[in-house]
């Protein structure tokens, strides 16, 4: 993300070695959403004054970065499932320089407010509990949205919500039906330099057992009031 002249990459770190402890027969691996610095957009980045930007004792993850009306920047972020049975998309303010973080953490959603995605628990069916890949846009006509991505079942899913207010506070109100086809999601918006509009996201493929992350692009079309996913985009 460029702001104020500077690049800053919004990142997910994870320590395998430092077990935070358990939930429900999960061993609950250290993991944080971090920012780092550059003075180039091709990097290297490197951290900045403060070592944490959320609880130590919190699972948190992929952060994205987001200037409000109040014209202060934000942080948001998932709160990891595993903690918490339910995850959250969440927001923070942060420094003006975005060194670190202000205040406390504020829940925009919870993963059970989707109407779309789903998962069976002992027989039963309910919506998935997995919050993954917040991103933020406003369209053409100055709405606020939040594509994000979550699971329908075995399939990687993306969905979009919509802030009623047209900030941050919400209430964000989820569309019924995914954005994008099954098994894409995580995405995020960019334009080309000739002006395009476009959304990165990726599938997964398993290999030899393993999941591999294959990126992919989508044609956009942001004029109207809601987000329009068109053809992957094949140079």
């Amino acid at each position: 993300h460029k702001y104020k002249g500077k690049y800053y990459y919004f990142a997910t770190f994870t320590n395998s070695k430092n077990i935070l402890g358990e939930y429900r027969g999960n061993k609950l691996e250290r993991r944080a959403s971090h920012v780092l610095v550059s003075d180039k957009a091709e990097g290297p980045y490197r951290p900045m004054a403060d070592g944490t930007y959320l609880p130590a004792d919190k699972l948190t993850l992929d952060g994205t970065f987001w200037v409000d009306t109040d014209g202060k920047p934000y942080m948001v972020y998932c709160w990891e499932w595993l903690q918490n049975w339910d995850g959250t998309i969440e927001s923070i303010e942060l420094k003006p320089d975005l060194s670190g973080s202000v205040g406390d953490g504020r829940i925009l959603f919870r993963a059970s407010d989707s109407p779309w995605s789903r998962e069976k628990i002992d027989g039963k069916e309910r919506p998935n509990r997995v919050t993954d890949g917040p991103y933020l846009f406003r369209t053409a006509t100055g709405r606020l949205g939040m594509i994000w991505t979550s699971w329908i079942y075995d399939v990687y899913t993306q969905g979009v919500a919509y802030s009623k207010s047209g900030t941050l506070e919400g209430p964000w109100i989820q569309e019924k039906e995914p954005i994008t086809p099954p098994d894409f999601g995580h995405g995020m918006l960019f334009r080309t330099f000739d002006g395009r509009l476009l959304m990165s996201v990726h599938s997964h493929k398993s290999i030899n057992g393993h999941y591999h992350r294959v990126p992919h692009l989508f044609n956009v079309d942001d004029s109207g009031d809601k987000l329009v996913i068109g053809d992957e985009y094949r140079p």
